[in-house]
C-alpha cells in the first residue's frame, strides 16, 4: 500500500485563455452529436472523475459538478477543497461533460453530472490510498461510472480488490491504457494498473486520422481505443488547453458511456447489468487493420442499434 499512483503521462500541445465556440474534433468522430440529436445527452447519469480536481468555476463547467472530495495533502488535506492545481483533472472534466452553453467547448455528455475525487495532487502523484479510498467514496455515492486516468507499473491486490468490488456493484470503470506504447509494436506488450485488469474498460488513444498513437500502450486488456491525440478541452484558471495521452481518449470514452446508458434505460426500460452496458459499448467499436493488442476491439463509434427519441 506504499507504492504511489500518479498521472499517465501526457503532452501540453497549447493553451489559450480564451477562444471561440467549437465541439472538439474527438467528440465528432465518435459520433456524440447524433445521439444528442435524439435527446440523450447523458441526463441522470453520475461520473466520478478520480484525479487532480477540477477547476469548479470553469464556465465551460457550469451547472455540471454536483459535489466532491479532497483525499490528497493539498490545501492541508481539508476534504472540501477539491480545485486542481495542475490541469489535467479539469481537461478530463471537460472532455466528458463540459455543458452545452456555447461557452468554449462541449463535452460527449453535456447533461451528465460529476463529482470530483481528488486523489492526485498539485504534482499529479497520489498514494495508493487517497486512489482506493476516492474509489471506495464513489461506490458509497452509488455513480454510474469511474473515470481514471491515472496508473503506475506495478499490480497492487488491494487495488485490484477495490475495482473488483466497485464493478460488483455495477460500476463501469474506465481507465487510461497508459503511455509506454513504442509506436505500435504488437510484439512487445506494455502494462500499466489499473487499466490492464481485466474488469476495467482499459481505453488505447487514436488520432483524428484514425491511426493508433505511438505512444499508446499494447497488451491483451486493450478494450477500445479513441481519440488522445491534440485534444481541446476546460484547463484550470478558466483556461483551454490541447493535450495528448490515453489519459485524454478516456474521458470520450466514460462521456459515450453516459450516452449509452441513458439510451439503453430508455430503449430496454430498464436498468442494465455493468456486463450488458459494456456489450453496447463494444458495439459502437469499428476494427481497424491493426493487432487487437493494440486496438482492442476497434475505434469507439457511437452508432447504436435502435435510435429513437426518448420517450
Amino acid at each position: 500500500m506504499n507504492e504511489n499512483l500518479n498521472l499517465i503521462p501526457f503532452f501540453i500541445e497549447g493553451k489559450a485563455s480564451d477562444l471561440s465556440y467549437s465541439i472538439p474534433y474527438g467528440v465528432n468522430i465518435i459520433n456524440a452529436p447524433m445521439l444528442w440529436s435524439k435527446g440523450y445527452t447523458g441526463k441522470g447519469i453520475v461520473i466520478a472523475v478520480i484525479d487532480t480536481g477540477c477547476d469548479t468555476k470553469h464556465p465551460a463547467l457550469d451547472g455540471r459538478i454536483i459535489g466532491g472530495r479532497n483525499f490528497t495533502d493539498d490545501d492541508n488535506s481539508d476534504p472540501n477543497i477539491y480545485e486542481d492545481y495542475q490541469g489535467h483533472g479539469t481537461h478530463v472534466a471537460g472532455t466528458i461533460a463540459a455543458n452545452n452553453d456555447k461557452v468554449g467547448i462541449t463535452g460527449v455528455a453535456p447533461g451528465a453530472k460529476l463529482l470530483i475525487l481528488k486523489a492526485l495532487n498539485k504534482n499529479g502523484s497520489g498514494s495508493m490510498k487517497w486512489i482506493i479510498d476516492a474509489i471506495n467514496y464513489a461506490v458509497s455515492k452509488n455513480v454510474d461510472i469511474i473515470s481514471m486516468s491515472l496508473g503506475g507499473p506495478k499490480d497492487t491486490k488491494e487495488l485490484h480488490d477495490t475495482i473488483i468490488n466497485a464493478v460488483s456493484k455495477n460500476i463501469l470503470v474506465v481507465c487510461a491504457a497508459g503511455n509506454r506504447g513504442d509506436n505500435g509494436n504488437s510484439a512487445t506488450d506494455e502494462f500499466d494498473y489499473p487499466g490492464s485488469y481485466d474488469e476495467v474498460v482499459a481505453v488505447g488513444a487514436i488520432d483524428k486520422n484514425k491511426s493508433v498513437a505511438r505512444f499508446s500502450n499494447s497488451n491483451k486488456f486493450v478494450d477500445l481505443v479513441a481519440p488522445g491525440v491534440g485534444i481541446l478541452s476546460t484547463y484550470k484558471n478558466k483556461s483551454y488547453a490541447t493535450l495528448s495521452g490515453t489519459s485524454m481518449a478516456t474521458p470520450h470514452v466514460s462521456g459515450a458511456l453516459a450516452l449509452l446508458i441513458e439510451w439503453a434505460n430508455n430503449e430496454f426500460e430498464r436498468k442494465l447489468t455493468e456486463t450488458e452496458y459494456y456489450s453496447q459499448l463494444i458495439k459502437c467499436t469499428v476494427p481497424l487493420t491493426l493487432s487487437r493488442s493494440i486496438q482492442g476491439n476497434g475505434y469507439l463509434y457511437i452508432n447504436v442499434h435502435s435510435i429513437n427519441k426518448k420517450k
